[in-house]
């Protein structure tokens, strides 16, 4: 993990999308990760290339990961990427 993303903020940052933005962590699954038919997910781990999500469908726990459109350069860059995503996945959704 490079130097922005340490252990601590990946953990930081899963355990804050879990808690309370859980919904975008299922967004994210369905439409960025192509698993359209998750019901749940969780986002294990956070880097500066992308994110690893578990994902529930037909209750089976199924990995995905999702590569980001640049290389984060810190945890901000993270926090605006994550908004800017779940945003651009609700109209995708729809």
């Amino acid at each position: 993990m490079s130097e922005q993303f340490s252990a601590e903020i990946s953990s930081r940052i899963c355990n804050h999308m879990n808690e309370d933005h859980a919904n975008a962590v299922v967004l994210y699954a369905q439409v960025f990760g192509g698993v359209s038919q998750a019901t749940s997910a969780q986002m294990l781990a956070i880097d500066a290339q992308g994110m690893d999500l578990t994902a529930q469908v037909n209750g089976e726990s199924v990995p995905v990961r999702i590569h980001f459109d640049h290389v984060l350069a810190d945890a901000e860059d993270a926090h605006h990427t994550l908004i800017a995503m779940v945003k651009q996945a609700r109209v995708n959704s729809q």
